[in-house]
Order: C-alpha cells, then sequence, then structure tokens
C-alpha cells in the first residue's frame, strides 16, 4: 500500500497545481489511494506554517480553539480582530448563542438588546464600523486552485490558500464560502456593522445562502469540537435565555503574543500542490473499502483541509 501511495505521487508531482483532469488520468493507471496514503507520501514543501500574526488563540474553559485569519479577503477585519485581541476585548466576554446545525457564536452579552442592563465593552482603539468585505476583486497573483465540479451557489469553486472560496469569472469577483468551521463577523442590517466584535463560527450543513452578505474572515483550525459540542441555546436563533448559560471566554490571544514555547506549531496542507489535488481525488473517488460506489463528484464544504502538528526545533 505505502509503496503504491509513493508511486502515485511520483506520477503526479509534474502536475501543475489544481490539475484536476490530469490527476484523475494519473490515478487511473494506479490502484487508488485514500486521503491517509496520499498524506503519507506528501513532501515538508506541501505544508506551510500559520503566520502567528494571523493566528488566534480562544481559550475556553474545556480548551483551546485555534482561528487562523485570512487577511488576503477581509484585510479590514484581520486589522479590526487583531487591534481587538491585542487590546484583550473578548477576556472574559461569552459565547452566547448555540444554534443547532448552523453557528456558534460569540461576544459581549451587554451589546445585546437581551441583555440592557449593562453597557456595552469599549473597543478601545479598534473600529466599531468596518467597510462590508463580503467579496473582492480577482487580481493577478491571487491563487485559485479550481474544483473539477460544479457548484449551486457559483460558476467557480475552489481553494485560494488554504480557504475554500468562490468566485465569477463574469463579474471579476471572489468571496470566501460558508463551509463548516468557518467564521465570520456578525453584524446588524447594515452592511457596515459588523466590524469583528462578536464573531461565528459554523457548526452545521454549510449555509452558503449566507455567502456574500457577511464577511468572513478565517477558519477554526484546530479545537473545533470545543465550539460545535456546546450545549444548543433554547431561546430564539440559538441564544442562551439565561446569561448562566454561556460559556464564558477565559480569553483571546494572537500567537505572537506569546512566546514560541507557549504556542501550538502547526501546519496546513498548501492547496496549490499536486499532493493537495491527489487528496481531492481520492476524496471524489472513495477507494475505501467500505465504498462500493465511487460519486466521482465533490462539494467545495466536503473537501478536507488538513492540519497537523509540527515538533518544535530545540
Amino acid at each position: 500500500m505505502k509503496r503504491c501511495a509513493l508511486s502515485l505521487a511520483a506520477a503526479i508531482a509534474a502536475l501543475s497545481p489544481g490539475t484536476y483532469a490530469a490527476s484523475h488520468a494519473a490515478t487511473a493507471k494506479h490502484a487508488a489511494p485514500t486521503m491517509e496514503q496520499v498524506l503519507a507520501a506528501s513532501k515538508p514543501s506541501d505544508w506551510r506554517p500559520l503566520d502567528p500574526d494571523d493566528t488566534l488563540y480562544m481559550d475556553l474553559p474545556r480548551g483551546r480553539a485555534v482561528i487562523e485569519l485570512d487577511p488576503a479577503y477581509a484585510p479590514l477585519h484581520a486589522r479590526n480582530i487583531r487591534t481587538l485581541a491585542r487590546e484583550h476585548y473578548w477576556d472574559g466576554l461569552a459565547i452566547m448563542r448555540v444554534q443547532d446545525d448552523f453557528v456558534t457564536q460569540w461576544g459581549d452579552p451587554a451589546a445585546e438588546a437581551t441583555h440592557p442592563a449593562h453597557p456595552p465593552r469599549s473597543l478601545g482603539k479598534a473600529r466599531s464600523t468596518i467597510a462590508p468585505e463580503f467579496e473582492r476583486d480577482i487580481t493577478p497573483g491571487l491563487p485559485f486552485t479550481r474544483l473539477p465540479d460544479g457548484d449551486v451557489y457559483a460558476p467557480e469553486v475552489g481553494f485560494s490558500e488554504g480557504f475554500p472560496v468562490a468566485r465569477d469569472p463574469k463579474t471579476g469577483k471572489t468571496w470566501l464560502v460558508h463551509c463548516y468551521g468557518m467564521v465570520g463577523a456578525g453584524r446588524d442590517n447594515a452592511p457596515d456593522s459588523g466590524p469583528g466584535t462578536e464573531l461565528y463560527a459554523v457548526i452545521g450543513q454549510s449555509p452558503r445562502q449566507l455567502d456574500r452578505n457577511i464577511a468572513l474572515i478565517g477558519r477554526v483550525v484546530k479545537g473545533m469540537r470545543y465550539l460545535a459540542a456546546l450545549p444548543r441555546g433554547n431561546g430564539p436563533m440559538g441564544f442562551y435565555r439565561n446569561p448562566a448559560h454561556d460559556t464564558r471566554i477565559l480569553r483571546v490571544r494572537l500567537a505572537s503574543e506569546l512566546p514560541p514555547s507557549q504556542r501550538i506549531h502547526l501546519e496546513v496542507l498548501r492547496t496549490d500542490t499536486p499532493t493537495f489535488a491527489a487528496l481531492v481525488e481520492a476524496r471524489r473517488n472513495r477507494s475505501d473499502a467500505w465504498y462500493l460506489h465511487k460519486a466521482g463528484k465533490i462539494d467545495v464544504c466536503n473537501v478536507p483541509l488538513p492540519v497537523r502538528k509540527v515538533p518544535v526545533a530545540r
């Protein structure tokens, strides 16, 4: 099995990133590998470390959730969220909404109409409004690894530097999409009312109808279970009726604020490599013994985005 996986990796090594048709032809000539075999045959250059300045640690009573920001698609929000983190804005605030099959949301309960007795927390140097970043222009040099299959919500879907994205070549626009684990900035009706003070993570089936209606700012890369396994809220939209049921946030920090010895050193699989192309093909046509029928298609939100912990060099 291992020899088979290595031979496939060699066969696709010359492929240009995102060339899935060629990758599919290569797998037809070899015993199709599993995702695990594809990853086992990966090279160090197939992985990239998280940037500490774009990595948030949200410490909860049960553990730490790690969030990677995406400044390429939401630069204004990323900047504001970094400011909020440096000012320790979320420390002691709460996860106040967990809606089944939808989102987990956190922020300042006092800023909600259901808690009018307490003034909201000061934003310090952070901005209270942000220009909407629901989409961005397709520009030269912007990475895009296109999936071979169609999509209901967009003309094209794929991945850009590890994030699921959609795009429309006719309009010249591209945007992040609402897959499981993606993180967005909650807002009111006004498009500029989501500065990142209230964030949410998708914990259910992909609510793609939200795409381009709200700013997605990144994704949870580790510790998703601490957000997805919380008790569901018993109020409208999953808000907790009793504030005592809120899950308190111990602290939120940028990884760059902590010494290297206190960081979680993670790498994510690059999405512009032949190894990622092989991973996609392995998921489109499952070769696991359990599968009796190969789907031959895959949705952008069903492509795994592998993350691994790496040892710290001493």
